[in-house]
């Protein structure tokens, strides 16, 4: 395959370029003579900007007295500051972690108290009453439930686990039966009595996996949800009475009130009063709109002689006894009201809008 005609003419003139470059000035040829003059003058302008000896000795000598020197360097040194972010940053990741991990710690494992302790966080940062109770009966029945699988657990982690539920099951039956006596809430004291029994036939069936030495801290669970019970039960008995509770605690929060139970009294605005008004006593006197009796008068009527003429009865009309006078109702003398006086309009300081001048206040 044949070269190109142009490339084959650019390569000639390219290396006859560079012959006559590299030739000495005698055997140049007039061919490129303008070329090779730009290429001289170059060639000298170059020589002329050369350093002389001197300089490039002292420039030299320069160089190589900073290069054996070290160089200085500055040493990071870190603040008070970062140290303290970098430290809480490591103990929060740490914790984070932690709380990880025990989620699924047993009463006796060593996260066992980690997990505990995010218990208590969660309930701190809980501000709800209502909601706060009702996480202290789920980790109740969390610690029930820990019991299905504590099967090489020690004595002690037993005991540990039924303490714990008892805790939890006080906190929370204490405030959910205070909030249902305030507001008349039978629905939470069922509720509250319906958890409590499905915990007992739960906690019945691990009766079998109790070791003997925590026999006792067992007992103490099954009548402390029997006392739930019996708690919720009277306590929504009676929360149509007027006294629902003696104003009492115990452990169990409120403690219901014995006795009859009197129905609470309705406002004034009630549909029914709270007892029925008193009869008004009978008067024989009639009421003034109806008329009096009166009796018919006779008329006299002509006959004989030997008849004798009755004399005309006059109407007889009963006269009805006086009514009591019962005295006014003697009125409470009333303070003098005094004329009170308008708020003062709020003051609005506006800050200056340029340094120097004073702020603006308005009101």
């Amino acid at each position: 395959m044949g070269v190109p005609g142009w490339f084959s003419r650019g390569r000639t003139e390219s290396e006859r370029f560079d012959d006559a470059i590299n030739a000495s000035p005698r055997q140049r040829a007039g061919e490129f003579a303008e070329e090779l003059a730009l290429v001289g003058a170059l060639r000298e302008l170059g020589q002329a900007g050369a350093p002389d000896p001197a300089t490039r000795a002292r420039i030299r000598a320069e160089i190589e007295g900073r290069i054996g020197e070290p160089l200085p360097r500055r040493r990071w040194r870190p603040r008070m500051a970062d140290l303290a972010a970098a430290g809480l940053a490591l103990i929060l990741g740490l914790g984070g972690l932690t709380l990880l991990l025990s989620r699924d710690a047993l009463p006796g494992d060593a996260l066992y108290s980690v997990k505990r302790a995010g218990e208590v966080t969660s309930l701190g940062l809980t501000f709800d009453d209502e909601a706060k109770a009702e996480k202290h009966l789920k980790f109740a029945a969390n610690r029930v439930t820990e019991l299905s699988r504590m099967n090489d657990a020690s004595p002690a982690a037993y005991e540990t686990a039924l303490h714990d539920f008892g805790s939890d099951v006080r906190a929370g039956v204490a405030e959910l039966t205070e909030l249902a006596t305030t507001s008349g809430n039978r629905t939470r004291l069922t509720s509250l009595e319906s958890w409590a029994q499905s915990q007992a036939r739960q906690l019945e069936a691990e009766q079998t996996g109790i070791p003997a030495s925590a026999r006792e801290e067992f007992q103490q669970a099954r009548l402390l949800l029997d006392r739930v019970q019996q708690r919720t039960s009277a306590l929504g008995s009676r929360l149509s009475c007027y006294q629902i509770t003696t104003g009492t605690t115990d452990e169990l929060g409120l403690l219901p009130a014995h006795g009859a139970c009197t129905q609470q009294p309705l406002s004034p605005g009630g549909s029914t009063p709270s007892s029925p008004p008193p009869a008004a006593p009978e008067s024989s006197v009639p009421p003034s709109d109806s008329p009096l009796p009166v009796r018919s008068v006779s008329s006299p009527t002509v006959s004989n002689s030997s008849t004798p003429t009755p004399t005309p009865t006059t109407a007889e009309v009963p006269h009805p006894p006086a009514p009591p006078s019962v005295p006014p109702p003697i009125t409470a003398p009333t303070a003098p009201r005094i004329p009170t006086r308008p708020a003062p309009p709020p003051v609005v300081s506006i800050p200056p809008l340029l340094p120097g001048l004073p702020p603006v206040v308005v009101g």
